[in-house]
């Protein structure tokens, strides 16, 4: 079985406030030499001028668990809030607009 990286958490201090935030944390369930999984990422990465997250790449050839999931889906992407659930947002491509909706509830 694997460990689910869409339940890490990035923990960010803001220096000279006692507050800790906790970012929103996109996973993507990728394989090598995958163009979609590279254009998936550039895309996210595009929206961080807009936004603070976390992201990571989890090659899916790497866990038959994973292949049995996500083998045809891939590139998949899922986000996670704070204490929330990892939701899948979408996969091939980047929707944007859903993936700006769940930015803006955090």
């Amino acid at each position: 079985m694997f460990d689910d990286p869409c339940l890490m958490q990035d923990v960010r201090y803001n220096a000279g406030d006692d507050n800790f935030m906790v970012l929103p944390h996109f996973t993507i369930y990728s394989r090598s030499y995958c163009h979609l999984c590279d254009d998936m990422l550039q895309a996210l990465k595009s929206l961080e001028g807009e936004h603070q997250f976390t992201v990571d790449m989890i090659d899916v050839d790497a866990d038959e668990a994973l292949v049995a999931l996500y083998d045809e889906l891939v590139p998949v992407l899922f986000g996670r809030h704070q204490n929330g659930e990892p939701v899948r947002l979408c996969h091939y491509f980047l929707d944007q607009d859903r993936v700006r909706s769940f930015l803006a509830i955090s």
